[in-house]
């Protein structure tokens, strides 16, 4: 443990505090939002490290009491307890020292596309994105649908939400890869179980100033919105189609009925998939030599099993089994997502 650097992030905790009092710097409006939300991410790490600090003193203390033999058995207690009460301290701070993912605290684009199973993968993808806009309702956060492609059976072949909130990115970063069912389809008429595939992916906003996008680089389309069924149908050419041409990369949104407001959503996609390509860069330099595999958001792997017949959802990366398939799929997700959370701190503090 670095105890000046410690000191350091307690010297910059204290000369916050006096700064976020400041009149002349609370004027300043933006800024002073910058420094309150910087000593609010501190203020955990100089409790924890005035917690050390204090225990460390009554450490000393003990072994001073331990030289007095009328209270030698009391003082060998209460430093064994001090000694526990020392080491949880220091294993928190260690957690709090981790380096910080500078998405954590960002909104998010969930993106959902039915993989392998045809007609009962888009079933099973309209399904999870009913999970998780359970679990974002329970948690008070907003959903917005971007662009949401309906079949005739009420599946979605692929759709692209928004979720904003409180540290949504730090909840949902780890739902990125393949997801699979296995449940016998409401077509199957011998009762087969089949397999199918779905999946997700989990990007972070990015603000207009963390990804420069130069207007000349962009194809506009604008085409009249539809779906199966004639869900969303209008007759005006309201949906949007942005292309980057230099990165290929395409969004479009046809979920209001004015093209200004579907112009501004795609943009908003359009910025989270630049920034997570960029980040992916960085993501895949970091887990090269990493043990655990849970945080780098590789789409391609299969992530988790969800298994109908018998009533259990599995994450393959960290062995964790849930019993009770029905409130999963209810939005009863956030046991498993801190199983994930924790494992990925461990993976970092054995890094």
């Amino acid at each position: 443990m670095n105890l000046e650097k410690l000191k350091k992030i307690k010297n910059r905790y204290e000369a916050l505090a006096v700064e976020v009092v400041n009149p002349a710097v609370i004027a300043k409006g933006s800024e002073w939002t910058k420094l309150v939300k910087e000593h609010a991410e501190l203020e955990p790490v100089v409790v924890s490290y005035d917690a050390l600090a204090k225990t460390d003193a009554e450490i000393e203390d003990a072994k001073e009491l331990l030289k007095d033999p009328s209270m030698r058995e009391l003082a060998e207690i209460e430093l064994e307890e001090l000694k526990e009460r020392r080491q949880k301290i220091f294993d928190e701070l260690r957690v709090l020292l981790l380096p910080k993912d500078p998405r954590d605290g960002k909104d998010v684009l969930m993106e959902i596309r039915a993989g392998a199973g045809g007609d009962e993968a888009a079933l099973f993808g309209n399904r999870l994105m009913r999970m998780y806009k359970m679990y974002a309702a329970a948690n008070r956060w907003k959903v917005e649908d971007i662009d949401v492609n309906y079949t005739e059976l009420d599946g979605v072949k692929e759709a692209v939400f928004s979720i904003s909130g409180s540290n949504v990115f730090s909840k949902l970063k780890f739902e990125s890869g393949v997801h699979r069912v296995q449940r016998v389809p409401a077509t199957e008429t011998q009762g087969r179980v089949h397999t199918s595939t779905v999946t997700v992916a989990v990007l972070a906003e990015a603000e207009e100033v963390a990804v420069e996008i130069n207007e000349k680089d962009l194809k506009i389309d604008t085409y009249r919105a539809g779906g199966a069924g004639g869900q969303h149908v209008n007759r005006t050419d309201s949906a949007v189609r942005i292309t980057h041409i230099p990165t290929g990369i395409i969004v479009q949104c046809q979920d209001e009925r004015s093209q200004l407001k579907n112009r501004d959503k795609a943009m908003r996609a359009l910025r989270a998939k630049m920034y997570d390509m960029l980040q992916s860069k960085a993501d895949a330099e970091y887990a090269k030599d990493r043990k655990n595999q849970v945080g780098t958001g590789d789409r391609s792997e299969r992530i988790r099993t969800y298994n109908f017949p018998q009533g259990r959802v599995t994450d393959h990366r960290i062995g964790m089994t849930i019993y009770s398939l029905d409130n999963f799929m209810e939005g009863d997700i956030g046991e498993m997502l801190e199983a994930l959370r924790i494992a990925d701190q461990q993976a970092k503090l054995e890094g």
